[in-house]
């Protein structure tokens, strides 16, 4: 997440521009990676090196301001990570670990999409659907995110985001959001949603 400098910085895609092709198209791709993840990584690096000046200086009258810009893009950036690699050309199914705890969370994988598709289709303006672990209650949960902060659920940890700001799909399907969701539940890399599902359970052990 971070350089030998201590700063952040863009992460190249795991895939090519045009691999998702044609749930994800390659502007969309080359826009929303090279531009709105790239100004989120920047105005994270401006966070951190205003709120660093706060301290040397001692003077937090701007505080406020800061902190927001922190979570805003500090949120954006991890999100966008995130979604990045949640994605994937290959096809793949959820481990049977994976499987297991959506039935133990949702009644059947059915039922989960069903209920992800519409939480995330229905984020008031711009913002995240996500599948997160709740490591106090050993379950999944879905949650929807406005922005990229807005409604957290604090140690609930995201394992599956989908984007739905527009620049995420507006220029392949304009104002149809619940038609680019259908097509990113397809591209979806199962098998790195249940692996990070594998390592929090390993740690939730301890």
């Amino acid at each position: 997440m971070i350089d030998n400098n201590g700063r952040y910085f863009l992460h190249p895609l795991p895939y090519a521009f045009d691999a998702l092709e044609p749930h994800i198209d390659h502007m969309t791709l080359v826009i929303h990676h090279g531009k709105h993840h790239a100004g989120y990584v920047n105005g994270l690096n401006a966070a951190t090196d205003k709120i660093n000046e706060l301290l040397t200086t001692e003077n937090f009258s701007e505080i406020k301001h800061w902190e927001k810009q922190l979570a805003f893009n500090g949120a954006g950036h991890f999100l966008h990570t995130m979604y990045w690699n949640s994605m994937s050309p290959i096809a793949s199914k959820p481990s049977t670990t994976l499987e297991k705890y959506i039935n133990k969370s949702f009644g059947s994988y059915d039922k989960f999409l069903k209920y992800f598709v519409a939480a995330t289709a229905s984020v008031e303006a711009s913002g995240w659907g996500i599948l997160a672990f709740q490591p106090l209650a050993d379950k999944l949960v879905v949650l929807q995110a406005e922005k990229h902060q807005d409604l957290s659920q604090w140690m609930s940890i995201p394992i599956l985001v989908c984007d739905v700001w527009e620049h995420a799909y507006y220029l392949r399907y304009q104002s149809k959001r619940g038609e680019y969701i259908d097509h990113f539940i397809q591209t979806i890399n199962w098998e790195m949603v249940s692996n990070r599902l594998e390592v929090l359970l390993e740690k939730n052990k301890s």
